[in-house]
């Protein structure tokens, strides 16, 4: 819990002009958090004003308040100012300020007091007020118990639970990863607050679209490659792939999924071609550290089981870097016939 919680609780105790950013290309746990935060502060009588650095997924436009976000690459000077403004700026779910690309020097500069609250490897010591949980599932498990603390568990509505449910199931791919028992204590207690998980799941994994399951089907019959003496497997998309199918943010959400459900694949990744950058996403079962893979090799980050990365050189080099990786990381395994 956050060491100097009093002082924060002090500052809560009057209405404060509250500004709430989560990283770029925000997921469900970024937004999760950030709503269902600023939901519950907005009920205690504070001015919320919610930030993204850039847009987010449409599958999460059925969060409430989703609307009325501030998105940084479309309202520049509108989102300055909700920062200028901030008596109290909340930092959710990224663990520096290069995680939110130009806002980061704005936060910087801010005389403002700030929160941080997140699950992520080595926190930058920039927050005023830390709440850093490496070994929390999701952020949204963290501002949970940051309301907890604060008495205002039993104040939490259904919109608030459904978005801290979930950053709970998306970072946790259905609680499949990246789970302990607190995780289960914080969604039963949302359970208990009205929250239908059933509804959720629905809305968040069974909403694809035609042309995200032809998108789909194109990776995995022509874009996948596996490794099988090292039980790994990869997916690209190039450039082309993005413009024939007419490939949009959260179009590839969940593809690099696919490939763990192959008994014999323990780690998996896609690699994305963009305008000026490759994208990497791995994923990985038991105690292969994806989170050393991108770290050490790809200027990335994240989880033990889920992180990314990006690398300012061309596709095939990207392809090549990750496959001399590979063996240096994961033990070959033998092949039964």
């Amino acid at each position: 819990m956050i060491e100097n919680i009093e002082e924060l609780k002090s500052l809560l105790s009057s209405p404060q002009n509250i500004t709430i950013i989560a990283h770029r290309n925000p997921d469900g746990d970024a937004l999760g958090s950030a709503l269902g935060l600023s939901a519950y502060l907005k009920q205690q009588g504070h001015l919320l004003k919610v930030v993204m650095p850039s847009e987010h997924p449409k599958v999460f436009d059925y969060l409430v308040g989703i609307d009325d976000m501030i998105i940084f690459d479309l309202k520049h000077d509108e989102a300055r100012e909700a920062f200028r403004k901030a008596s109290l700026i909340f930092c959710l779910d990224f663990n520096g300020l290069d995680r939110v690309d130009k806002l980061g020097p704005v936060i910087a500069e801010c005389e403002a007091k700030k929160v941080l609250i997140d699950h992520h490897l080595d926190p930058e010591p920039f927050a005023d007020f830390v709440l850093s949980d490496t070994g929390a599932s999701s952020t949204a498990e963290l501002v949970y118990e940051f309301i907890d603390s604060l008495g205002g568990a039993q104040d939490i509505n259904i919109p608030i639970g459904e978005a801290l449910f979930t950053g709970l199931i998306t970072d946790t791919g259905s609680f499949k990863y990246n789970t302990r028992s607190q995780t289960y204590r914080v969604a039963a207690a949302l359970k208990d607050r009205g929250v239908d998980d059933y509804y959720l799941s629905d809305k968040i994994f069974n909403s694809m679209k035609e042309k995200h399951l032809r998108i789909l089907g194109h990776c995995l019959a022509n874009r996948m490659k596996i490794i099988p003496e090292y039980g790994a497997a990869y997916i690209y998309l190039n450039r082309k792939d993005y413009i024939d199918f007419d490939i949009q943010r959260g179009d590839t959400e969940g593809i690099v999924n696919y490939m763990l459900k192959m008994d014999n694949i323990v780690m998996a990744g896609l690699i994305s071609e963009q305008p000026t950058i490759v994208k990497l996403s791995l994923r990985s079962k038991g105690d292969i550290s994806v989170q050393e893979i991108c770290r050490q090799h790809f200027n990335g980050g994240g989880h033990k089981n889920a992180s990314g990365g990006g690398v300012y050189k061309p596709l095939s080099y990207v392809l090549r870097k990750l496959e001399e990786v590979i063996p240096q990381h994961l033990t070959k395994i033998e092949i039964l016939s």
